[in-house]
C-alpha cells in the first residue's frame, strides 16, 4: 500500500504533561467535559441488554450538561438502528448521536479513491450504507475488480464471503479493517471480535490492513468531526482501544469495570493504557474523581488514595490504613481490620466512594515500581475490599 494513504492518519504522541493517569477532580465530570465518546459494548449494554445504571447515569450527565456522543468500533449497525436500539434499552440517544468504525473506514477510503470506486464488503449494513453515503459502490465479488476490500464485524459471516475477500486481497485490493478488537461482550460472554476475523485474513493473504477503528487517529478525527467536541473524555472499558486511544489523542479518558477489563489487567497497564480516570460503572460520570497522591513517607513507591495507602516494597503490594486521615469519605473497615479507610459507596452520594480507592493506590504503587524497572511478584494476603481477586502484574514468584 503507497505511504501516502496512511501518512495523515497517524497521532502525534500524548503531552504527557497534560493529565497524567488516575487524577483527582473536585467537581464531577459531568460538570468538566462537554462530550463524553462513549464506547457501546460493555460500557452502555451488554449484546442485548443496558448495563446497570447505564441509561440514568446517562441522562443524568445531559441534566449537567454533558453530551453523549456513541462511539462504536462495532460496525454491523447503521447509526439509525444504533440509536433505535439504545432507546429500547432506555438510553437517550439518536442517529447524530452515534459514530460507528464503519463511518471512519468509510470516510477513510472515500478520501483516497475516486468517487463511485468499487470496495469489497466484509461486513454488515452499517458498513454498506457508510460506502454508499460516503460515495462509493460496494460489491460482494472479487470478479467485479475492486479496488478495496472493507472488513467489520458481522456475525453471520461466511466461509464464502472470506474466500472473495482474500481473493480480491491476493489480486491486489487495499484492505482496510474497521477494528482490530479480538473480543466483543455479549449476553452470553466474551465472542471472537472483527480482529479475530483480520487474524484469519491476515494469515490467509500474508498482509496487514490499514485499522481505522480505536485507537488510531481516523476513529478519533471522526469521532471529533462529528461531535463537535471541544472538551471531550473518552469513556470505555477497553484499555487497548478506548484507553490507548485517548494517550494517543491526548484526550482524558474513564476506564469502567462493566465489560472486558479486570482489576489485574489494570494493575498490570503498561503507560499508554493507563486512564485518567477510573470507576466502576457509568455513574462515575456523576461524582467527583479521587486524587491519588505519591506517598514518599511510606515507601519510594506508595501511593495513597481516601483511606488507603498502597505500597511495593521487595517486589510486594501491600496495603495500610492511612491513619492521617488523608483521604474522603468513611469506609467499612481497613486492609489491618483497623481504621477508617474507604469502602463501599451507596452509588448515591457523592462523597461515598465507589470501594475502589484501594485499588486506585495500588496502581498507582505499582506503576511507579514497574517504570522504575521493578517486577511486582506477590500481592500481599491481607487485601482490601475490591482487591481480592488481584494477581502480580509479574506471577507468581
Amino acid at each position: 500500500m503507497p505511504s501516502d494513504l496512511t501518512a495523515d492518519l497517524v497521532a502525534e504522541p500524548r503531552d504527557a504533561a497534560r493529565s497524567g493517569p488516575l487524577c483527582g477532580t473536585d467537581r464531577p465530570l459531568a460538570d468538566l467535559f462537554d462530550v463524553a465518546l462513549m464506547d457501546l459494548d460493555g460500557v452502555v449494554n451488554r449484546g442485548g441488554a443496558a448495563v446497570p445504571h447505564a441509561p440514568e447515569s446517562i441522562a443524568a450527565a445531559g441534566r449537567c450538561g454533558m453530551r453523549t456522543v456513541y462511539v462504536t468500533n462495532n460496525a454491523l449497525r447503521p447509526p439509525g438502528e444504533v440509536a433505535d436500539r439504545l432507546t429500547g434499552f432506555g438510553v437517550p440517544a439518536r442517529a447524530a448521536d452515534v459514530v460507528t468504525s464503519a463511518q471512519a473506514a468509510a470516510h477513510v477510503l472515500a478520501g483516497r479513491l475516486p468517487a463511485g470506486a468499487r470496495v469489497l464488503l466484509l461486513g454488515g449494513r452499517g458498513l454498506r450504507q457508510a460506502l454508499t453515503e460516503e460515495g462509493l459502490t460496494p460489491v460482494d465479488s472479487a470478479e467485479d475488480a475492486p479496488v478495496a476490500v472493507v472488513q467489520g464485524f458481522d456475525p453471520d459471516l461466511t466461509y464464502a464471503r472470506l474466500a472473495e475477500a482474500t481473493y480480491a486481497i491476493r489480486a491486489g485490493a487495499w484492505w482496510v479493517a474497521s477494528n482490530a478488537d479480538r473480543t466483543v461482550p455479549t449476553e452470553r460472554g466474551i465472542a471472537p471480535g472483527n480482529g479475530a476475523v483480520a487474524a484469519l485474513l491476515r494469515a490467509a493473504t500474508d498482509q496487514e490492513p490499514l485499522v481505522t477503528g480505536k485507537p488510531e487517529a481516523a476513529m478519533h478525527q471522526e469521532s471529533m468531526r462529528r461531535s463537535g467536541a471541544r472538551n471531550p473524555v473518552i469513556v470505555g472499558d477497553r484499555l487497548d482501544t478506548d484507553i490507548e486511544a485517548g494517550y494517543r489523542s491526548s484526550t482524558p479518558t474513564l476506564l469502567v469495570f462493566t465489560g472486558v477489563t479486570t482489576p489485574s489487567e489494570l494493575l498490570a497497564a503498561p503507560p499508554e493504557h493507563r486512564p485518567t480516570y477510573l470507576a466502576a460503572d457509568l455513574r462515575g460520570l456523576l461524582h467527583p474523581a479521587p486524587p491519588v497522591r505519591a506517598r514518599p513517607d511510606a515507601g519510594a513507591h506508595a501511593a495513597g488514595c481516601g483511606g488507603w495507602i498502597a505500597r511495593v516494597d521487595g517486589g510486594e503490594l501491600s496495603w495500610s490504613a492511612d491513619r492521617a486521615g488523608n483521604g474522603r469519605g468513611t469506609g467499612e473497615g481497613t486492609a489491618t481490620g483497623e481504621g477508617t479507610g474507604t469502602g463501599r459507596g451507596t452509588g448515591e452520594d457523592a462523597d461515598a466512594g465507589d470501594g475502589l480507592d484501594a485499588l486506585r493506590a495500588a496502581c498507582a504503587a505499582v506503576w511507579s515500581a514497574t517504570d522504575a524497572g521493578g517486577a511486582v511478584h506477590t500481592i500481599a494476603a491481607d487485601r482490601p475490599e475490591g482487591c481480592a481477586d488481584l494477581v502480580a502484574p509479574a506471577g507468581a514468584p
